[in-house]
């Protein structure tokens, strides 16, 4: 079972709170929730890896990575403001941590469809 921390608080912030759960399902394998929330035309910048474009090729990706669950997930900052967002913090996989950084760009401003991310990735 993964363990999950969120430091900021969520309480009153949809958008931030959809963010939370929407890393908690990438977190915990949970492809069904994360592709509901993507475009049709969803690019996803993994940089120093891939490039993402399509719903097709962001499905075959992240059920190629549902079998990597994490050991736990520290969610240090959200911050939104209109149709963007970005959420940081840290996630360990066995003896293994990564730090993270990913930046979304949304539908609309009140829309939880995800039209852009844009990940940053580091071993730690």
């Amino acid at each position: 079972m993964t363990k999950i921390t969120v430091i900021p608080d969520c309480g009153n912030a949809p958008r931030k709170s959809f963010l939370k759960d929407f890393n908690i399902a990438f977190a915990t394998g949970d492809v069904d929730f994360i592709i509901k929330h993507v475009s049709d035309d969803i690019l996803w910048e993994i940089y120093g890896d891939q490039s993402i474009q399509g719903k097709e090729q962001f499905s075959l990706e992240i059920n190629a990575m549902k079998s990597y669950v994490a050991d736990e997930v520290v969610i240090h900052t959200i911050i939104t403001h209109g149709k963007e967002a970005s959420l940081n913090g840290e996630m360990k996989m066995g003896d293994k941590t990564y730090a993270f950084c990913d930046v979304y760009h949304f539908a609309s401003a009140g829309s939880s469809i995800i039209k852009e991310m844009h990940s940053y990735v580091i071993k730690t």
